[in-house]
Order: C-alpha cells, then sequence, then structure tokens
C-alpha cells in the first residue's frame, strides 16, 4: 500500500514546520519533493492572511487575505477571503507537477479554504488514486475524512519531536523502498 501520511493538530503546534523538516531532509538525501506549502503572512505581529509557496520553483502565491486587504479577487471565508485563482495557480499546478516528477508529495494543507477550489479538490483526488508517497497537513476538522486514508499523526507540543522522526522515519523508509 502506498504511504499515505496525515498530520494535524491545533493552530501553531509545528504542523508545517513538520512537513518542511520532512520535505528538507527528503531533498537531502536527492529525492524530488513536490507540492505546496501554506504559511501565515503576520505584519505588526498579527496575522493578515496566508501564502502558498510551490516547493517546486519557489513560487508564491496569496491563498487568502483579510476582507479589503487585496485586489484579487475571491470567495468570502470568515473574516478572510479565499483567492481561488491563486491555490489553482500556485498550489494546484505544483501539485500536478508533482504527481508527475515528485518522489513524495507534500500538500500543507488541505483544508476549508482550500477546498473553496474545485480544482483544488480534484487534484487532491488525483494524489490519493496516484502510487506515489503523500505528507499532508490536514486542517483538524476534516482529520476524520482522510483517517481511513493513512496514517494521521495528531501534533502536540509535546509530541512534535517524536512525531517528527517517527514521520521522516516512515518517509525514508517508503523512498528508499521506491528507489530499491
Amino acid at each position: 500500500m502506498t504511504l499515505r501520511i496525515f498530520v494535524t493538530g491545533s493552530a501553531g503546534v509545528g504542523k508545517t514546520t513538520l512537513v518542511e523538516r520532512v520535505a528538507r531532509e527528503a531533498d537531502r538525501w536527492g529525492y524530488l519533493v513536490g507540492g505546496m506549502i501554506t504559511k501565515e503572512v503576520r505584519r505588526g505581529g498579527r496575522r493578515v492572511g496566508f501564502k502558498i509557496t510551490a516547493l517546486d520553483t519557489g513560487e508564491e502565491g496569496t491563498l487568502a487575505s483579510l476582507r479589503g486587504a487585496s485586489r484579487l479577487p475571491g470567495v468570502p471565508f470568515g473574516k478572510y477571503v479565499v483567492h481561488i485563482d491563486e491555490i489553482n495557480r500556485v498550489g494546484v499546478s505544483a501539485i500536478r507537477r508533482a504527481l508527475v516528477e515528485a518522489d513524495l508529495i507534500v500538500i500543507d494543507e488541505i483544508g476549508p479554504m482550500e477546498y473553496k477550489s474545485d480544482e483544488f479538490i480534484c487534484v487532491v483526488g488525483e494524489v490519493l488514486k496516484s502510487e506515489k508517497p503523500l505528507l499532508a497537513v490536514v486542517h483538524r476538522k476534516m482529520a476524520d475524512k482522510f483517517r481511513p486514508l493513512g496514517k494521521l499523526h495528531t501534533l502536540s507540543v509535546e509530541n512534535r519531536n517524536r512525531a517528527f522522526a517517527e514521520v521522516l522515519d516512515e518517509v525514508m523508509k517508503e523512498l528508499k523502498g521506491v528507489r530499491g
């Protein structure tokens, strides 16, 4: 069975950090890592949105911004506007390239904002049907949906270092097995 690792937990616990560290380590060992990372955008200590970065090209886009703070078109989501065109341009494109080129697909994050994009939903489905190993951050509200599809790690401040070691070990065993 193809490796599917999902990481979840409360905000700020280190989900993105864990996934980035695993991706860097796999890259250091010569494996091609593709997909996307999502990070908060802060100004003056205040969160004003989220950006998406393609792991293979470094291209960036705006996932969401505070209502009224961006000229990009989008869909209202709480106090934010989700920029579907940006999700598709940067995130979906990066995941599609990873399906073809990468040894490991990383998706950070699979969450309610990203799910405003039909193309994102479709590409996640394609990844789940593929034979490529997947390491994904799943929003805590969506964790139960993904739990049956792979191994779910719920991060906490107390277990995040141990979880990193476990996830890295699982990913590297899978990647070494893929290359023989």
